[in-house]
């Protein structure tokens, strides 16, 4: 879901500037201009451009892309359930019975028996009284958030919060605030300055960070809550299926009443193995939901195969409690390693998310192209996705990796982080 090479900007330049001869519609566009640039850039250095790369095959610890096996680190195929056996007999099973489109959206006739039992499925594991899926994981945070929320109102989000939760927040037309991710006491100084200048505040927060893998601390969310009486939303995409004892989340990991969080999202194209997303909550918000959130009810009802896919790989995780246990496992395998080798790596130490931050955008390419070519995939996250100079390799772990592959990748990418700084020392 993020785009490394968005356009921060598509404002038009000014008139009196020379153009080259017009070959596209974006020629004028500045956003354009500077992605044009950063590409011949790094042409020029001799680099692959790293994006869009197709592989041949299944998502997994090891993948195949021109011929070539490579150790990946660059898919969330969290819990292995991408390819497994009995999800993707049940995305066929459903396609066989009910065609390859929802054909609608399930308002009007897009609904089929399978939508039901996910979201029953989902509430059931969670523990909460409802749930609802969506389409897509972005649309989810978009139209949900945009739609609780109005202008007497406030959205509330720290500094690593998702582009979709930004984007939901400024489509409702809310008050926005931001605090310093895990810094509690500036939210707590935050909203005992503001609250007073909104009607109702909605809190979203992300149970694991996508970028930098922490973990949410929801306990001390929970306290600032009930102090500002505001509501509480958790983005559980990279934490549902993983944190707690069973994958629950992070309120099964805090201890908490399931009520402690008013709204639960989550996606389904990582630990479930399909594509889609979800909220999940009290019966009230979800018929509120079902009937009037835009990105529900304007948009294709969620495919046949993807909802049966997802049912699958539920239950693949309600019956084997032991593969979340072992990818909070390799987490702490990989950490351990990786400071063995003297690298820096961030996140809690059972996050599957281990970013290692290197520093301007060309590092983190030259670095990821070198380890390609030394069989290891992993991919750069670079400007605007983050700041110049926290430029990044993001691992995701699994638990399909091996401990065997971990012992060989980590003092690779320590070898070929030190050339390079090297390199870049001598200059």
């Amino acid at each position: 879901m993020t785009t490394h090479f968005a356009a921060a900007e598509q404002t038009a330049i000014p008139a009196e500037t020379e153009l080259p001869e017009r070959k596209s519609v974006v020629d004028g566009f500045a956003g354009y201009r500077a992605l044009r640039r950063r590409i011949e850039d790094l042409q020029a250095s001799g680099h692959t451009i790293p994006f869009f790369a197709p592989r041949d095959g299944v998502s997994h610890s090891v993948i195949r892309r021109d011929g070539q096996s490579l150790i990946s680190f660059s898919g969330y195929n969290y819990l292995g359930l991408n390819g497994h056996p009995a999800v993707t007999a049940a995305a066929k099973n459903a396609v066989d019975k009910y065609g390859t489109s929802a054909s609608a959206s399930r308002i009007v006739a897009g609904q089929i028996e399978l939508h039901g039992e996910l979201e029953r499925k989902l509430a059931n594991f969670l523990g909460t009284d409802d749930a609802l899926v969506f389409i897509s994981g972005y649309l989810t945070n978009v139209s949900v958030i945009a739609h609780l929320l109005a202008r007497p109102d406030a959205v509330i989000y720290d500094s690593g919060a998702h582009n979709s939760i930004i984007t939901g927040a400024r489509l409702s037309g809310a008050k926005t605030f931001t605090y310093q991710n895990g810094d509690w006491d500036a939210l707590d100084a935050l909203l005992e300055k503001e609250r007073a200048g909104f009607r109702r505040g909605l809190i979203v927060a992300e149970g694991v960070y996508s970028m930098d893998g922490q973990i949410l601390d929801l306990k001390r969310l929970v306290e600032i809550k009930k102090k500002h009486d505001v509501l509480i939303m958790v983005d559980e995409a990279h934490s549902f299926g993983i944190v707690g004892d069973t994958g629950r989340g992070v309120c099964e990991a805090a201890g908490l009443p399931v009520d402690s969080i008013d709204v639960y999202m989550g996606t389904l194209s990582k630990t479930l193995a399909s594509s889609g997303g979800y909220i999940a909550g009290d019966a009230g918000l979800i018929e509120y939901m079902r009937y009037l959130c835009p990105g529900l009810i304007f948009s294709v009802g969620l495919s046949p195969s993807d909802t049966g896919a997802a049912i699958a790989a539920l239950d693949i995780l309600e019956r084997e409690p032991h593969r979340p246990k072992r990818l909070r496992d390799r987490a702490r395998f990989f950490r351990k390693i990786a400071r063995e080798n003297g690298l820096d790596v961030g996140g809690d130490e059972e996050s599957p998310v281990a970013s290692l931050i290197v520093g301007d955008d060309k590092m983190a390419m030259a670095l990821s192209h070198n380890l390609l070519a030394r069989g290891v995939e992993v991919q750069p996250i670079v400007r605007p996705a983050v700041s110049a100079t926290t430029a990044r390799l993001r691992f995701f772990l699994t638990a399909n990796h091996t401990e065997e592959q971990i012992r060989i990748t980590v003092p690779m990418v320590a070898q070929e982080l030190e050339k390079l700084r090297r390199a870049a020392a001598a200059e």
